[in-house]
């Protein structure tokens, strides 16, 4: 087992992570690595045949794919790209016996208990419970999330497409804004509003209000070249010397309905092991979800607010953590795999 190299990756709607590593040299060094962007390609094994040419001395004995979107049977259809990722087809493809397909966000589950006090950081005081379960929201390029339950032994990690659940607004504002997405989408789901994209939805909700009609010019001319303007959005709201009240309110609106789903997903699980924050947003807007909005919502559960305030909540610094947790978990069903026979 000690010389077993394993092909991991963490497929996204944006980028797709590529890397080898080798069980005797553990997951802090890989062998190679690389980062594609997804896009580009018409499917994965055009992106893993790329890589693997330029890796042509390398052996490798198995493959371990995270994949955002729902996986049934090792099949997965990546929600926010036309691919079909399935195990038996890219055994085959790239004449492996054993290979993995798992959620992106069971991954980054799976990768959790593997995690240095450096790989996050916490925004409140709370303790996680002794064995108690886990959950993980990741707003990217949409809305992943997971959980993961102590088994007596190890986390064992369970997929949720929960991010795809009907929005639910708490406020006049935010109901304003379900009936603005609603004429361009029959579902609003959670994923509308709490992702890159949603980031966007919520800023062309406000840039229409007649309240901010003195900042529509200048924006417009801000953001008419920017292929995605939510880069510059967020960074606008968290500039302290600018007056950008859209910016701002869109921030603000985004950390409310991420901080209630937040606490939705505690309440489902019982997340008593604390809420992981991943994704690529939240390491962004730090200083923005510590004090505000965020954790204001996180709790605002009515009776049960008093449960959600002992709840530790989380944000996972290290970029790598679905890739690592991939690469982690193909090499622990290896293990089982070995010691079955």
């Amino acid at each position: 087992m000690n010389n077993v190299n394993i092909l991991a990756c963490d497929i996204g709607g944006t980028k797709t992570d590529v890397a080898v590593f080798s069980a005797e040299a553990g997951l802090s060094r890989p062998i190679a690595e690389e980062t594609y962007h997804s896009k580009k390609f018409p499917d994965l094994e055009s992106i893993l045949h790329d890589f693997l040419a330029k890796q042509k001395s390398l052996r490798i004995e198995s493959a371990s794919f995270g994949v955002a979107g729902p996986v049934l049977n090792g099949r997965a259809s990546t929600t926010n790209l036309p691919w079909i990722v399935d195990e038996n087809l890219l055994g085959k493809s790239l004449r492996l016996g054993s290979v993995y397909v798992l959620n992106d966000l069971v991954a980054t589950a799976y990768f959790v208990s593997y995690l240095s006090e450096q790989d996050v950081q916490s925004l409140n005081e709370a303790k996680s419970a002794r064995d108690g379960t886990v959950g993980v929201i990741a707003p990217g390029t949409g809305l992943g999330e997971a959980f993961a339950v102590w088994d007596g032994r190890r986390y064992r990690p369970y997929g949720s497409e929960g991010g795809h659940c009907d929005f639910a607004p708490n406020s006049e504002v935010e109901i304003d804004l379900l009936q603005d997405l609603r004429k361009n989408w029959e579902h609003v789901s959670w994923e509308r509003v709490c992702s890159g994209p949603g980031i966007r939805n919520i800023f062309n909700y406000y840039h229409k209000d007649p309240i901010f009609a003195d900042e529509r010019a200048s924006m417009e001319r801000e953001t008419a070249q920017l292929d995605d303007p939510t880069p510059y959005i967020v960074r606008q709201a968290l500039d302290r010397k600018t007056t950008c009240s859209t910016c701002l309110s869109t921030l603000n609106t985004f950390l409310e309905v991420f901080g209630a789903e937040a606490g939705n997903l505690a309440l489902k699980v019982m997340a008593t092991g604390g809420i992981y924050l991943g994704g690529g947003i939240p390491p962004q807007v730090i200083s923005a979800l510590k004090d505000g909005p965020f954790m204001q919502a996180f709790q605002r559960k009515g009776r049960l607010s008093a449960l959600l305030s002992g709840v530790p909540v989380r944000v996972i610094l290290n970029p790598r953590c679905a890739l690592l947790g991939a690469a982690q978990y193909g090499l622990d069903s290896l293990k089982e795999e070995g010691a079955a026979l």
